[in-house]
This record gives C-alpha cells, sequence and structure tokens, in this order.
C-alpha cells in the first residue's frame, strides 16, 4: 500500500484536515527511510546497522548504531545527501516476505534480525525498497516513487543518544530527528514556533531568575529559592482566598502512611510502581550489621484523598454538614523514570491544589458547577483559556460496573448543562481507577495545548473506607466523594506561567515586584524609606545599597524582568517622588510615593495582568 495507491485517494484529497494528515504520517515516514538510506551511503553499508525510524509530531527519527557519534557538522552533509537521493526519483516498491526471506535479507542488520525474530510465526512481513539499493524491514505504507517528496521542507533537529527498544541495559545507538513539513512556509513557521518556545523555556527563565534549582541528590524535587517562593506564596494566597470564599477547609495530614492505608484505598495495587516505599535498617543482634528489612510496611504518600477520608471519619456528620471540602497543599512524592523527569513538568515531588468533598448524589452537579466556575475565573486571572474532556472507566478500573454507569452518566450530565451536547471530547479510557473524570485542558499564548486541572467522581473509596453520614430521616447513608485540583500541581503550573508569561510576570505575581536604585550613596536613606513604605503597603520590594554604578544596579534589576524600577536622588527625596522605569524602558519622572504605593497595592487586590505605566494611572 502506497499514499498513491491508496483505496480511497480521490475522496481523501477532498477532506483538506484527513488529507494534510495522512500525507504528513506518510510523507515523514518516507523521508525517515531516505534519511536512513542517506546515513548508510555516507558511512557505508558495512558500518552502519539500522534500528527503526518512526514518524513523529513534527517529522520522524531514525536509530542507528555507527563508528563514530554524528555531530553538528555532519546535518548538512546528511540533508544534502538525502537531496540527492530525491532527485534520483527512484521507485519504491513493497514485497511480502516469509520468516526465513527476511532473515536472509537482513542477515548483515542485528536490530531487524531481533525484531523479524520477535514477530508471530503468522506474521504478515512486508519490506519495502528505495530504488533496488536500500531495503527495510516496514508495515508501510509508503510513496511510490521518491519525486513525490521533492517539494517536502526537512531538518534535522538534533542527534540524541537512546537505548535499543528503552532499555538501558541494551545497544546505546544514536537517534536522528527530522523536521519535515509540507512546504519550506510551514517549516519556516515550525522554526520561529521552536525558537520562541526555546526562548521561553522554564528550566533557563527559572535559574535565570533565581527562581528554583535541582540538586543531584534529589531528582526531579525542586528547591524554591527565595524569589521564586515569593512568587510560589503569591499564588497560594490567590488560591487560599478565593477557596475560602467558596466553603473549602484546608487541613494538613502525614506524608508516610502505613501500607494498610494504601492497600483499602487501591493505591498499593494500582499505583504501587509509582510510590516511594519506605524500608527500615535493622541490626543483627548477633553479627551487629546492619540489615534491611524487605517487609515494606509505610509509603511516601503520591495521593492525598486517603488522608482526607482519614480526616472526614474523625467523627460523624449530618446531611446538613455537606457538602465538605478538605484541601490540602502539602507535598506528594510519585516515582518517575529518571528519563521522563523534565525540568517543573514533570518532577517526583510536588505540591497539589488538592480537595475532596464528601457530598450527597443529588448535590453533585451544583458542586462540580462551582468547581468549575472556581477554575474559570483562575485560568482568566493568568489570561488563559480552556477546554473540558471526559475521561471515562479504564481498563483496570476498581469497582462495580454499575457504579461507573453511574458516574459517568452525571458527569455528561454536567458538562452537556454547562457546554451543550457535544461541545467537549470524550477520552475513553482515561479515567482514574476509582472513578471518571473531566480533564481541563487550557492553552497558553503561543497555542500549546497543556492538561491541568481535573474533577474525578468517586463512588468507590466512600465504599472501601465504609463512609458514612446521618440523613435527614436517621439512617446512616454513603457520601459521594470528588477528587479535584485546578492547577493540577503548583510546580508544572509555575512552569507554565514562567513559559507563558517569558518571566515577564503580571505584577501581582512578580516574585519581587520594585526594584529600588539610589542614584549616589546620599540617596540611600531615602530608597531605605521608599522600601520601608512599599513593603507597609504589602508590595514586594528590593534596594540595592551596594557601592556600584547605578546603571549598574538597574540594568540588574531589568535583567530579572522586575516590573517597576525606581531610581531615588535629589529631587526624589525632596519632593518625596520617585522617577519609574517601566518594565520595556519606558519612564516616568516625578510620581508621587504614597500614589505609587497605592497603585501597587490595589494591582495585588484585582489580579491585573497588564502594568499601568502611564502619568494618569499613578494621579
Amino acid at each position: 500500500m502506497s499514499f498513491a495507491d491508496y483505496e480511497n485517494y480521490e475522496e481523501l484529497k477532498k477532506d483538506k484536515d484527513a488529507y494534510k494528515e495522512y500525507y504528513l504520517s506518510v510523507y515523514r515516514h518516507s523521508l525517515a527511510h531516505v534519511m536512513a538510506k542517506a546515513v548508510m551511503e555516507i558511512f557505508g553499508k558495512e558500518n552502519t546497522q539500522i534500528a527503526i525510524g518512526p514518524e513523529v509530531a513534527d517529522g520522524a527519527y531514525y536509530d542507528f548504531m555507527l563508528p563514530r557519534n554524528i555531530t553538528a557538522e555532519d546535518f548538512p552533509v546528511i540533508e544534502n545527501k538525502m537531496r540527492e537521493i530525491l532527485k534520483r526519483r527512484e521507485d519504491w516498491s513493497v514485497k511480502e516476505v516469509t520468516k526465513d526471506e527476511a532473515r536472509e535479507i537482513f542477515k548483515d542488520q542485528k536490530y531487524k534480525l531481533e525484531l523479524i525474530r520477535d514477530l508471530p510465526e503468522d506474521a504478515r512481513i512486508t519490506i519495502y525498497y528505495t530504488g533496488d539499493d536500500y531495503v527495510d524491514l516496514c508495515r508501510g505504507p509508503h510513496i511510490l516513487n521518491s519525486q513525490e517528496l521533492m517539494n517536502a521542507a526537512f531538518q534535522i533537529k538534533s542527534v540524541s543518544g537512546s537505548y535499543w527498544r528503552g532499555d538501558e541495559k541494551n545497544d546505546q545507538l544514536q537517534r536522528v530527528y527530522l523536521y519535515i513539513f509540507p512546504n519550506k512556509d510551514d517549516l519556516k513557521a515550525h522554526l520561529a514556533f521552536i525558537k520562541e518556545a526555546l526562548e521561553r523555556d522554564h528550566k533557563k527563565i527559572g535559574p535565570e531568575q533565581e527562581l528554583f534549582m535541582f540538586d543531584e541528590t534529589a531528582p526531579g524535587m525542586p528547591y524554591w529559592l527565595p524569589r521564586g517562593f515569593k512568587m510560589y506564596n503569591a499564588i497560594l494566597e490567590f488560591w487560599r482566598k478565593l477557596h475560602e470564599k467558596h466553603g473549602y477547609q484546608e487541613i494538613l495530614c502525614p506524608v508516610i502512611n502505613h501500607r494498610r492505608l494504601w492497600e483499602t484505598s487501591g493505591h498499593w495495587g494500582h499505583y504501587k510502581e509509582n510510590m516511594f516505599l519506605v524500608t527500615n535498617a535493622e541490626v543483627d543482634e548477633e553479627s551487629g550489621e546492619e540489615k534491611i528489612n524487605t517487609d515494606v510496611e509505610y509509603a511516601m504518600k503520591p495521593m492525598n484523598c486517603p488522608n482526607a477520608i482519614n480526616v472526614y471519619k474523625n467523627g460523624l456528620h449530618s446531611y446538613k454538614e455537606l457538602p465538605i471540602r478538605y484541601s490540602e497543599t502539602q507535598v506528594i512524592h510519585r516515582r518517575e523514570k529518571s528519563g521522563e523527569l523534565n525540568g517543573l513538568f514533570r518532577v517526583q515531588m510536588f505540591h497539589q491544589d488538592d480537595d475532596h468533598t464528601f457530598l450527597t448524589e443529588d448535590q453533585i452537579e451544583d458542586e462540580i458547577g462551582d468547581i468549575m466556575d472556581i477554575a474559570k475565573f483562575i485560568y482568566e486571572t493568568f489570561g488563559l483559556t480552556y477546554a473540558a474532556e471526559l475521561s471515562t472507566r479504564p481498563d483496570d478500573f476498581m469497582g462495580a460496573p454499575e457504579l461507573w454507569d453511574a458516574a459517568e452518566a452525571s458527569l455528561k450530565r454536567i458538562l452537556d448543562k454547562k457546554y451543550g451536547e457535544g461541545n467537549y471530547e470524550i477520552n475513553e479510557g482515561d479515567g482514574a481507577f476509582y472513578g471518571p473524570k473531566i480533564d481541563l485542558k487550557m492553552k497558553d499564548c503561543i497555542g500549546r495545548e497543556w492538561q491541568m486541572g481535573t474533577i474525578q467522581l468517586d463512588f468507590q473509596l466512600p465504599l472501601n473506607f465504609d463512609l458514612k453520614y446521618v440523613a435527614p430521616d436517621g439512617s446512616l447513608k454513603r457520601p459521594v466523594m470528588i477528587h479535584r485540583a485546578i492547577f493540577g500541581s503548583f510546580e508544572r503550573f509555575i512552569g507554565i506561567l514562567i513559559e507563558n508569561f517569558k518571566g515577564s510576570f503580571p505584577f501581582w505575581m512578580s516574585p519581587v515586584q520594585v526594584g529600588i536604585v539610589p542614584i549616589r550613596e546620599q540617596h540611600n536613606e531615602y530608597a531605605s524609606e521608599v522600601l520601608e513604605v512599599l513593603r507597609d503597603a504589602g508590595v514586594r520590594a528590593e534596594v540595592n545599597l551596594a557601592e556600584d554604578n547605578m546603571k549598574n544596579k538597574i540594568k540588574h534589576f531589568k535583567q530579572l524582568k522586575f516590573p517597576y524600577v525606581l531610581v531615588v536622588g535629589d529631587q526624589e527625596a525632596e519632593n518625596k517622588t520617585v522617577s519609574v522605569n517601566i518594565r520595556g524602558n519606558k519612564q516616568l519622572h516625578g510620581i508621587a510615593l504614597a500614589k505609587f504605593a497605592e497603585v501597587a497595592a490595589k494591582l495585588n487586590k484585582t489580579y491585573q495582568l497588564e502594568l499601568p505605566e502611564t502619568e494618569e494611572e499613578f494621579k
């Protein structure tokens, strides 16, 4: 099968989106073969072992074992060889072969032989020829002739190490990535997007602005530095004030619990591989040697729900108390593979803006509606848009199917009411093991989509823990439980905000909001007075009284992207004013200190995204 002989080719071309998707899939995969052929011609067949080369979201890659490392200097050589191959306008052909025939064809290719060995005996095995001198083991489909790729735009993105079949015990290969797009304009636009994304990379901006750091002794566990922790706390305070208005109660629970808790909740059976288990060292009385007790009894919490349940069970509750909303923002730990860690986006220690609400079935729709109103307010405060997605029962679900059916039906009714029937995505089989969920996906300022908030309806854990409340007739009934988070985790959300704002944060959440620079040493006293006035107004400010050039001090504060840098000298001290350098290089002079402090304090209360930057706004 090939792109040109696709059975509904003429119909496919009428659907531009489907055509483009199929076009990209087939062309990207085909260009991966062209790259493999180019590498083989450059390094020699006898020196090149080829592994796999699938298409990916913005191109393709191919894994190789080569006699030396590929460097950036090789990129244009490989690209030019690929263009040379395309100009040959070679035919592509597919052939179905037996296992024995495949083994003979690839007798000098160890990775292909291993793939062939692991295929089922009745598997359909196909090979694709590019011209007469390159053959690859592949399911296809591919093009018919290399001339179909002549207009495609491609560029080598990078080369990195990869383990054969993703197993660190296997050979380490070289993975060469290609950007591939239908034309030069699309490739150019994508490269511009990548450049912008790299400039926004929170792993670069965070250390530059002294927000957070990592250390090899605690992989995937961020250290919040003083400036970063100020921003963290500003966001937490915003979150707390909002939830206080909506009737949430904050609790604080243990970080380590006995395995009995996790067995009852189901985490021990469904999530144990992602938990940090606690083992004890014991001293042998006879030998005096220290030995590890492998009988694990405790684990660090990967989630907050079982502890919230323990708090609920601390007393008997009446229906009049429901809903009861227990929120917790303390640390949790989840084990991840080292290769999956990614700055603040994928960590092993984080703080979740978690809540567990206990309520009656007839309160579900109003409660989730209120949660979604909270989410809308939070995301809009940060200038972010979002969409909802319903995730349904997974294969490893826990509990009775009828409870799942009831929970999914409830969430569908809520989404239908909120957005209209069919105006949200359904992600089949991606629910949590204890219940279906609504996921909130948001877009940042350059169009990237992020999975953030989640609202999970749970009939199962209240059953596992035998939760009760006193109904109006005096009987004991079982509550329903809602798990929900809006940020998902503070760490990941802040990482997204760093990239979204490119380090130029709105005033209210900036780590330090105002920098103060005295022109000369004799102005230090007034600069310190300005600092005191601003701090009394609840403004986060720093003053630089060091013996250094004024321009250097201003430059330093600007590099850290403080919203405002105030410069004070004789005139300012005499008139109780400040000269204001606004982020972006605009300047104002003669602004009354008291008025500046008043405007700054108001910004902290209104969560405004834009900075005031005119004299009228400071009058």
